[in-house]
């Protein structure tokens, strides 16, 4: 390949030390991806709500019937699962920056949206929602390619892993936030109707301020100089980045560092980047599959422990909004101990302990978490504390490794002019696993939901299941190769550049 003076700037941009627009990247990505995961997160509160309005009638207060909860989870996972594969080949088409922002009016739109659906019956109510959220899932699901690339493109490779998964650690903070505003909003509103709406139209805030925020981030000079072609913008792009003068002459020829033009289904592709694409897909959907399964079944499992019922003869959950407040307190709770820790481990130690050293870790701790919880199944009913301690080491290391690595790493390995494509090409793999694990162990009621539930395979057995998944997961982590500390131009094999001298950047 070429060795041009203009990819000099590439590596230039990065060793360049951390300055305030790669932040500001970090912060507007981070912002917007919170904003999807907000909206995504709190449909369990939600959804606990609707069945206590609309639905109060079933026989079993707080449960939606089962079509209505298929159709609204299934509007989502599609809506994220589609937006994940239309926006991620927007990216690579138009821009990071645009496409992103497209993304995000979808997001603050739908939102907003969401909490005004309307009806005259209650299955009406349920199938506005339904349009709404699938569109919402949308931009979602726009966010996980897009938000990616634009910090992996910025940062610098010493510390890209952390900037990547402090991003996706917005998740994380996403989770507290949907509990944080179901429990103010249910300590101030007194009826049960607006409260389901206020946490709904609340989530149009963080993806607002991410679209104002995201008009004084330009593009990524990467996404400039390799697919768009332009050495003028380029230079000004890195200009502003690099707080250097560089002239557009240093990147005149920027495209011509990249000889091969080969696409996605390509025979080229396939030898260079084939089993790389395999691996990290594959991996994102056996976390995925484990890890909405943990959540499917963690109602089950709190109330096992007496924490959470939705029996009618819980007396004390008969109020609709105390259900949803102490419904957020648990999440809040196990998000808390288990959920954050494990995300700032990951933005701590990503970048010394490599990617795939924490995906393995992860996804073998995660293996005997649920051993252990499945093997000792009819014990931890009456031993509430050593479950907990369990279940949040399962979440600690889920979050810590594989939940923020399967992320990480498809926006490192692949071509510029491919990178959104790819990356949502695996997040989609992810949605696929989630919507089997959400779905593959959902329970099956009667038509509008009354009756007894099937016994299925049971909880216990669901447990063995998720740990032979978590363990096929680290064995796939195998086939994805190590980042750290590399160039996206080097892991890519997209371009080869000479040293440079940094002192002008630094």
């Amino acid at each position: 390949m070429a060795r041009t003076h203009q990819l000099n700037v590439l590596a230039a941009l990065d060793r360049a030390k951390t300055r305030r627009y790669h932040l500001a990247a970090a912060a507007i990505a981070g912002t917007g991806f919170l904003a999807g995961a907000y909206n995504l997160y709190s449909a369990t509160l939600v959804y606990r709500l609707l069945g206590r309005v609309y639905f109060a009638d079933s026989g079993e207060p707080g449960a939606l019937p089962t079509g209505a909860a298929a159709a609204l989870n299934g509007a989502a996972y599609c809506g994220t699962f589609v937006g994940q594969l239309a926006f991620g080949r927007l990216g690579d088409a138009i821009g990071r920056r645009r496409a992103f922002g497209f993304a995000l009016a979808l997001v603050a739109t739908c939102s907003a949206a969401s909490g005004l659906s309307f009806g005259r019956t209650a299955r009406a109510v349920v199938a506005t929602l339904c349009f709404f959220r699938f569109w919402l899932g949308v931009g979602a699901g726009g966010g996980y390619p897009l938000s990616a690339a634009i910090v992996a493109e910025y940062a610098g490779k010493r510390r890209r892993g952390t900037f990547l998964a402090a991003v996706y650690a917005a998740q994380g903070v996403a989770i507290l936030l949907g509990n944080a505003v179901a429990l103010a909003v249910s300590a101030v509103v007194t009826e049960a109707d607006y409260v389901w709406r206020a946490i709904l139209v609340a989530g149009a805030v963080p993806a607002a301020v991410s679209f104002y925020l995201r008009t004084k981030l330009p593009e990524t000079a990467r996404y400039t100089a390799l697919v768009a072609g332009d050495p003028k913008s380029a230079a000004s792009d890195m200009s502003r980045v690099l707080c250097a003068s560089i002239q557009e002459q240093e990147l005149d020829v920027s495209v011509s560092g990249v000889e091969d033009k080969w696409g996605l289904f390509s025979v080229q592709f396939v030898k260079r980047h084939g089993l790389h694409l395999l691996a990290t897909s594959s991996a994102w959907f056996l976390l995925d599959l484990t890890y909405y399964s943990q959540n499917i079944l963690q109602k089950d499992l709190l109330a096992k422990l007496g924490w959470f019922s939705s029996s009618p003869a819980a007396a004390t959950m008969d109020d609709a909004i105390e259900e949803v407040s102490r419904l957020a307190r648990a999440q809040a709770l196990i998000a808390l101990c288990g959920a954050i820790p494990g995300y700032c481990f990951a933005v701590v130690l990503i970048d010394v302990a490599g990617r795939r050293r924490l995906q393995v870790a992860g996804f073998l701790a995660m293996t005997l978490s649920m051993l252990a919880l499945a093997a000792l199944y009819d014990h931890w009913a009456s031993h509430v504390a050593g479950f907990m301690a369990l279940y949040n080491v399962a979440f600690f290391f889920a979050n810590a490794g594989p939940n923020t690595t399967t992320f990480v790493a498809p926006a490192e390995l692949f071509p510029a002019r491919l990178r959104c494509t790819c990356h949502g090409i695996a997040a989609a793999a992810g949605r696929a696993g989630a919507v089997l694990g959400a779905f593959g162990f959902f329970p099956k009621r009667g038509a509008d939901g009354g009756g007894e539930d099937a016994a299925g395979i049971g909880t216990r057995n669901e447990l063995f299941v998720l740990a032979g998944t978590n363990f096929l997961g680290m064995l796939m982590t195998l086939f994805v190769p190590e980042t750290r500390g590399a160039s996206l131009e080097v892991l890519s094999k997209e371009v080869v550049y000479e040293a440079v001298d940094m002192a002008r950047y630094n």
